[in-house]
């Protein structure tokens, strides 16, 4: 069955211009599919637009070399590429949620006194946008405008715990995963079972996975209340971190995510 283009990405309600260029329209459409799925064949961009597959290529060529687009070499299926990313996330750092959001990270800070943050999931990748440190003499460092593998980080894992399998595996396509340090999580298999866990009791743990001597606790916005995969992470040395304060710090994140969630969906 031919796919359509969503009627809010068509210019609902607006008259189509007096001299259309097909071209452009088409090219574009191809970026809004990525919008519902994460990864695409020829023969779905084929079958989307009404166009043979030979033109079909031929616009994913030229996308792929403006970088919109990647292309998996063993499985030929084509994902979002850098560019197209690139100005999602320049788009997203000029709205105006991190300035809604950051009342509550003081409010994080001042309650539990350890170093907060603000991460935007941006692929297989953490963008850490928004921190304040702890005001405590041994603390954990700001990790403001740092990125991280989504696997390594407990702001990354909340927010992975959010997708479906697929969509994780679609962005970890290899089963071997990076990471930042020995106690990293090392396989997709891994990821998988750690997810199941965090979709259950609603938030994620780190333990040296980062970085060495550093735990951390997060809670992800769900993605229908927010404008873009985000998490709330309060990160504190180990020595810091015992199970009962793994428990509380989790309440108070599931409490604040909730309500800043009602602030940022109106």
């Amino acid at each position: 069955m031919k796919r359509t283009v969503p009627e809010s990405a068509t210019g609902a309600g607006r008259r189509p211009p007096q001299y259309p260029i097909e071209s452009v329209d088409n090219a574009l459409k191809i970026l809004l599919l990525f919008g519902e799925q994460s990864e695409v064949r020829l023969t779905d961009v084929s079958e989307y637009l009404g166009v043979a597959s030979s033109t079909a290529h031929r616009m994913l060529a030229m996308l792929l070399y403006r970088g919109f687009v990647r292309q998996d070499a063993r499985t030929k299926v084509y994902r979002p590429g850098t560019a197209l990313t690139g100005v999602a996330y320049s788009i997203l750092q000029r709205f105006d949620f991190r300035a809604e959001l950051h009342p509550f990270l003081e409010r994080l800070n001042a309650e539990l006194r350890e170093t907060v943050h603000l991460g935007l999931l941006d692929g297989p990748v953490v963008r850490f946008i928004d921190a304040i440190e702890s005001p405590q003499g041994v603390r954990v460092a700001s990790r403001l405008g740092m990125s991280m593998p989504a696997p390594s980080t407990s702001t990354g894992k909340a927010m992975l715990a959010h997708m479906s399998q697929d969509e994780v595996h679609a962005l970890f396509p290899v089963e071997e995963l990076e990471g930042l340090t020995e106690h990293s999580l090392s396989s997709r298999t891994e990821l998988d079972l750690e997810l199941v866990q965090i979709r259950r009791r609603g938030y994620a743990v780190s333990s040296e996975e980062s970085e060495e001597g550093v735990s951390s606790v997060a809670v992800a916005f769900a993605p229908s209340r927010a404008p873009a995969r985000l998490a709330f992470n309060v990160s504190l040395p180990m020595s810091r971190m015992s199970k009962r304060d793994q428990a509380r710090i989790a309440a108070v994140l599931l409490a604040t995510v909730e309500e800043a969630a009602t602030v940022l969906h109106g």
